[in-house]
């Protein structure tokens, strides 16, 4: 049985090593230079800006949901989900669900507007999962960055 939880101090190895095998399969791993330090000091130091929910299975880790809340001149606080990650061995068994789920419990318990994310247009799979939530999807915003 899948059960979701907080996340812990003690998580975030398991949890960068889900990020790093999305990014393996978003064909992007060269592009993590994330470090549990820095997840350390990002999420437990004096001023945390994400959460995160833990998916176990029988005490063992199989997923994460990675989030922080950003602020909408139009619509107000949002949570924006960063990342939705559940270990390939272990799709198909109700974790991811049962994580966004929760997050979207999350937006709702912490009076978000609403809960925003983005996912690749070739993720057929996570297109057609989000599509069971009547998920908005846009074409009209180009995302931008500046890397440091």
């Amino acid at each position: 049985m899948v059960k979701i939880r907080k996340g812990e101090k003690g998580d975030l190895p398991i949890v960068l090593d889900l990020i790093k095998e999305l990014a393996e399969y978003e064909k992007a791993l060269d592009q993590v230079a994330n470090t549990v330090t820095r997840m350390e000091e990002d999420g437990f130091g004096d001023n945390p800006i994400y959460g995160f929910l833990i998916a176990e299975e029988n005490e063992v880790v199989i997923g994460t949901s990675i989030y922080y809340y950003r602020y909408s001149t139009w619509k107000g606080k949002r949570l924006y989900l960063e990342d939705l990650v559940v270990t390939e061995s272990k799709r198909g068994v109700g974790a991811g669900k049962l994580l966004f789920d929760a997050t979207l419990k999350i937006a709702r318990e912490t009076r978000c507007s609403g809960m925003m994310w983005q996912v690749l247009d070739w993720n057929k799979p996570a297109i057609n999962f989000y599509k069971k939530y009547n998920t908005n999807f846009e074409d009209d915003w180009i995302n931008c960055n500046i890397d440091f």
